[in-house]
Formats: C-alpha cells, structure tokens, sequence
C-alpha cells in the first residue's frame, strides 16, 4: 500500500516561492524583488545579498549542503555544477555557511565545453550563468543529498546566448510588448503586462529495467535498432486510458508526489494507446515556468523508474510499428489583468479584438511554418511525425467549424453576423445527465490546432524542449502584432480599418487552414497545390534558421542575433550526424557481436540436425529443414552484407569537413542503410529459436512490464 499523501500540505514544500519569500525577505527587499519577477523589471542588484542569505537559510533548515546553478545549455538536457555552502573554517576550526549575492546572481561554466556552433574556440572557455529570478529556486532530493537549485541562463563570455532559456526570456518580452500594443487599441490600459501560457503534455513509454539492460540499442540510442512486431500490438486500444496497472501506479504515485514538492502541477495521468506507454500533464505555467517544469518532469520521470526496477523511454519512436511519443505544447496569451486574448467568447463574429488576435496569428504561422517546423526539429521526430499517432511534416491550423464559418462569412460577404453554437447532446439514457455539445470537433492529426481559448502545437517531441518552438511562436506572432498595430495606431478611422485587415489577413492566409484528415495522402497533394512546405527531415528544417527572413525577424525583436543563428544551425547539424553515427555504430556492433553469432550458432544446430537425421534415415524427407536453412543462410549474408555497407558508410561520412554535407550525408545515406541494415535482421528474428535470439523481443519488452 503506498504511502497516503496530502496533496494540499506536500505541494511546494521544495520551493523558494512567494510565500517563503514574504516570510524571510525584509518587505522592501520582497517588494523590489516582486515587482522585478511581475513587472518585467530589471533585477536591483542590492538586494541579491539579502536575498541569497535567506535562500541559503531555507535550503539548509531542509537538509541542503551544496547548491547549483541549474541551466539549459544547447544538449538537450540540463547541467549543473554543486558547489557546498561551506567557506573557510573559523579560528575556532567549525565550519561557515556562506551564499553571497554575487554567487547567487552570477556563476561561471566552461562555456567551450558545451555546444556553441564555434561562438566559442576551444581555448575560450569562459561562460557566464545567470540567476533567473522569475523560476523559483528549488530543492532536490535525491541520492547525493539536498541540493539547492537555481535556474539561470547561459551565455558566453561575450553575451552570446548558449542555451535555451536566454532567447526563451526575450521572446517574452518581445510578445509582451507587441501584445499591450493590440490591448490598448481596443482600450485597454489596465494591462501592463502579458505573458504566454503554456501547458506541455509530456508521453513516455516505461519498460522493465533489466530487459532495457540487455538491449545495447536502448542504452546508447533511446530506441530499438532492431525488433520485429509481436503478435499483438495496439491494435485492441485496450491500453489506451485502460486500468493502470498496480507497478506502473506505483511508480505514477511516487512522481506525483516528487513534482508536487517541486511545485509541478502533475495533473493528469493515463495510459496511452500503445502497450507500455503513459502521459502526464500539468496545469498551463508561464511558459518560462513551464518549460523549466518539463525539464524537472523529464528529470523525475527518469529518475523516479530506476527506483522501480523501470526505465523511462522518452526518445520519439522507441518502438516501429507502435506510436511514437509527443509533447503536445498548449500555448495561450493571458495579460495581468486576467484577458486571455484567445478567448472567443460565446459570439467571436462580434470579438474583433479576438478575431485580430487570429488572424495575426494565421498570418505568423503561415509566413513562418518553416521556423515552426524547425523548432520542432530533432533527430526522433523523423521517426515519429506523419504516422498515426502524430500530425503530419506539412504545418497547418485547424480551427473547427465555428471559427472557419466565421472566416467565410467574412471573406464572402466581407461581413460576419452570426457564430455557430453548440447544441445538448442527448444520450438517450434517462438517468444520464444530457451534455452540453462543444461549438466543434478537436482534429487530433493537425500540427496547430485551436481548442477553446488556446493553441495546440502537436509536433514537439517527448524528448526535446518546448522552449525552441515557444521561441519561435512568441516571437512570429509579436511579429505579426507590431505589423498590426504599426497600421492601426494611425488609422483615421479605426473601426473601418480593423475590419479591412482581419478581413484582408483572413483572405491571404487562409491557405494554412485546414480542418480535414492530415493523415490522408490526399491531404499531401493539397498541401503543395496550396504552397504549404512539407519538411520530412530535421536536417531539410534546419536551414530555416538562417534565411534572410529568420535573421530579419530575429533581430528585430532582439530575439537572436545572426551569429547566435548561425550557431544553432552549426549545433544541430553536428546533433544530427552525431546521433546517426551512434544509432549506426550500435547497429553495426549489436549486428555483427550479437545477431551474427546468434544466428551461426543456430544454421550450426540446423545443418548438425539435418545431418544426423540423414545419418539415421537417408530416405528421411528433410525438404523442410533444407529450406529453412537456405532461408537462415541467404538472410544471414545480407545482414552482413549490409553491416559492411553500413559501416563503411560512416567512416566515409564522418570523413566530411562541413557540417551541412555531413549531416545530409547522414540523412541520404546511412539512415537507409541502417533500414536495409535492420530489414533481414528483423527477419530473422522471426526464425530463430527465441532461446538463442539475443535481444528481447519487443512483446517482452511492451508487455511485460
């Protein structure tokens, strides 16, 4: 029986919030440091003593020794340095407990030993982290004891931003801006700030440690190099929401109650559709909480399994044949004063201010899918988006039939005079409540989709972070928002001109909406007769980051300058070969170390059988066997076959200088080979005696859990 828990007394425990604050910060200290973290402010540096005093106190009532400045350099995953709270002895030889100001706002990192797409030389190794006091501080517990953390940005010694959170920040401020200045056009002068909402649903898949440690591929990669289908697969949909069983609840429990204390709204909770996969979900966070909190989630979701005798596959497509794994990241707009500007409301054809908000939000999306695809780029999601579990390559919005009748209203008449409403759905049942009817449909296969008061963009994988595309979405649609606002704050008559331009907006950039099935082939061809880009590849994405126009908009809104762009570009590209290089290397070793020798050992038994059935019955009808063991032989030398293919093909592409032509090298050529690698592999698996098959199998590995 697990441990019964208060949800109310544990959440937060772990935190240096408001409340901790306003009990150990000196009110003046407290007001400055508040204003700073609600109002956008800059940060008071006088006050950093007081506060790194009282925040050392806190950690150290609850157990902490050592603290950290907690970052997101360009990996992937976090870092982190411990340093202990300890100084030097007093005369008396007992310890002090010091944390000063400057060791709170400022630390110091080897900023040549992360990626920096040749922002810094290796012999320049000076970076910077900075306290970002608008992401409470935390404490972790976990093996090495309690540690105080403190979420900072990184950048180099000359300001350069070598992580996610730093142009996370200024996309913030650039949508905060640009948001106030459509507010205040339809009178709103109460708001003096807005801040994106975003709510991330995180899925993962859980497999039982020991089999996960006898498969090299889900070691080095996150995902199964090999593997054929069992004999059941999702196809019943009875893990989807299914019980969750007393293993899996158990480790749920704990993860729970571990991102409560850390102050994580762990809401919702599932099985889903494939065998042994789940998701968590929050509550929406500002979207700098928020990504911070899916770090922590991914973190504990690993974590927490190893103590369960599992572990936590987040890699996009850990399994073929199954569903792949997203994160769904909610993204809404919410001033100070409570307006969520993509709230429709019961009537949006009379919600201008609404329907203004849409439609620079089409124009964004559409003049910008490149970048938005791009932010969702990472080596996994090849394998998972256009499948049947995730949307499509192609980028576009699905607005349900309230909004899109509203469009047409508009772009036929050039007038909007009513919104389609739900209606009672009646479930035939007397003792059943009837259900109020939502105005539309969801469309689970579009890639940005609107749901109520808030956009879906489905396409991030479960491994990255939801920072790049939340980047990318803060600053395109401030974009669009200044472009707006740059008309109508000059306009002689206001409400003719907001009319013409949503109407304009709808009428040119209607081309991205679409409500139908984004699985469909048909859909594909449509895509390109209407001009949408159909971008398969992370390496084909990539390139989006450095046209002229992502540099233009980029730097007008202080987001990224050229050099920070070209980085990236430079860091993603060498990602991507290098991942390859790994998921092929394991291939070539599992193949030629594991199955080879398997199968050998297994056409050996064969022709041995064949052979003294013979010896003992010449007449014997041994047809059977015979085929069987050219069967064995003829997939056993195309599988080496295609291993020396496959490794030569590495050593060639890792051979090339440019980063750009090694990584399309890599997607071109060797990610085929690995498939042509795989394809008698898998084959074989389906002959060979299971007793002298190496790998688990994926039933072992989905359904015994």
């Amino acid at each position: 029986m697990s441990e019964l828990v208060n949800v109310a007394e544990v959440f937060g425990k772990n935190v240096f919030n408001e409340t901790v604050m306003r009990e150990r910060l000196p009110k003046s200290v407290f007001k400055k440091l508040k204003q700073t973290i609600e109002n956008g402010t800059e940060l008071d540096p006088s006050i950093a003593d007081v506060v790194a005093h009282a925040m050392k106190d806190w950690a150290i009532e609850h157990g902490a020794t050592h603290y950290t400045h907690w970052f997101q350099p360009l990996t992937g995953v976090t870092a982190e340095k411990h340093d202990s709270f300890i100084s030097a002895p007093s005369p008396e030889g007992k310890v002090i407990m010091e944390f000063s100001g400057k060791e709170l706002i400022k630390g110091e990192s080897d900023a040549s030993s992360f990626p920096s797409g040749g922002l810094r030389a290796t012999f320049e190794a000076r970076g910077y982290t900075a306290w970002d006091c608008t992401s409470p501080a935390f404490l972790r517990e976990d093996a090495i004891g309690v540690t105080l953390c403190i979420p900072t940005a990184f950048c180099s010694y000359k300001g350069e931003a070598l992580d996610q959170k730093t142009p996370l920040l200024r996309s913030m401020q650039a949508v905060d801006e640009q948001s106030l200045r459509i507010l205040k056009l339809f009178g709103n002068t109460n708001a003096k700030r807005v801040i994106p909402s975003v709510g991330p649903e995180q899925e993962y898949f859980l497999v039982d440690r020991e089999k996960y440690l006898k498969r090299k591929d889900l070691i080095y990669t996150g995902r199964t190099l090999f593997g054929g289908m069992p004999a059941k697969g999702q196809e019943l949909d009875d893990h989807y929401y299914g019980a969750i069983r007393e293993r899996i609840g158990s480790f749920m429990n704990e993860v729970n109650h571990e991102l409560w204390k850390l102050g994580v709204t762990a809401k919702t909770q599932h099985n889903e559709a494939a065998p042994a996969q789940h998701e968590l979900a929050p509550i929406y966070a500002q979207v700098n909480l928020a990504v911070d909190h899916n770090q922590m989630v991914m973190e504990t979701l690993k974590k927490v399994a190893g103590r369960h005798g599992l572990t936590c596959l987040l890699h996009e497509k850990p399994f073929a044949g199954v569903n792949g794994s997203g994160k769904h990241n909610n993204w809404s707009l919410i001033s100070d004063d409570g307006i969520n500007l993509l709230n429709p409301g019961d009537t949006p054809h009379e919600n201008i201010q609404f329907l203004l908000v849409l439609a620079c939000i089409l124009k964004a999306v559409d003049v910008h899918a490149d970048l938005l695809r791009e932010s969702a780029a990472d080596v996994g999601n090849d394998l998972r988006l256009g499948g049947n579990e995730a949307p499509p390559a192609i980028i576009s919005v699905f607005l349900g039939d309230q909004l899109e009748d509203v469009i047409d209203q508009l772009c036929s008449t050039g007038e909007a005079t009513h919104s389609k409403q739900g209606g009672i759905l009646k479930t035939g049942v007397a003792t059943l409540p009837d259900l109020y009817q939502d105005v539309t449909d969801r469309n689970r296969t579009s890639p940005f989709a609107f749901t109520n008061n808030k956009f879906e963009f489905r396409m991030v994988g479960s491994s990255d972070s939801v920072a790049s595309s939340n980047v990318v979405l803060n600053t395109i649609v401030a974009e669009a928002f200044k472009e707006a606002a740059d008309v109508l704050e000059h306009a002689e008559d206001f409400d003719i001109a907001v009319h013409d331009m949503i109407k304009n907006l709808f009428a040119s950039h209607r081309k991205i909406i679409f409500n139908g099935n984004g699985y469909s082939a048909a859909w594909v061809e449509e895509a390109e007769r209407r001009g949408l880009p159909n971008i398969r590849c992370m390496v084909d994405a990539i390139p989006a980051l450095t046209t002229e126009k992502a540099v233009k908009l980029f730097e007008t809104f202080h987001v990224y300058t050229r050099a920070e762009l070209e980085s990236r570009t430079e860091v993603e590209y060498d990602a991507y070969s290098k991942m390859i290089n790994i998921e092929a290397m394991a291939m070539v070793n599992i193949a030629g170390k594991q199955i080879i020798p398997s199968v050998i050992r297994y056409a050996t038994g064969l022709a041995d059988s064949i052979g003294k059935i013979v010896s003992a019955c010449p007449e014997a009808d041994i047809s059977v066997q015979k085929e069987l063991l050219i069967e064995t032989s003829d997939l056993l030398s195309d599988t080496k076959v295609a291993l020396s293919e496959l490794s030569d093909l590495c050593d060639r592409c890792r051979s090339i200088e440019n980063g750009r032509e090694r990584a399309n090298a890599f997607c071109k050529q060797v990610v085929p080979a690995m498939e042509k690698l795989r394809t008698p592999a898998d084959a074989l698996e389906k002959i060979v005696d299971k007793s002298m098959w190496p790998l688990p199998s994926y039933g072992d590995l989905l359904f015994e859990v």
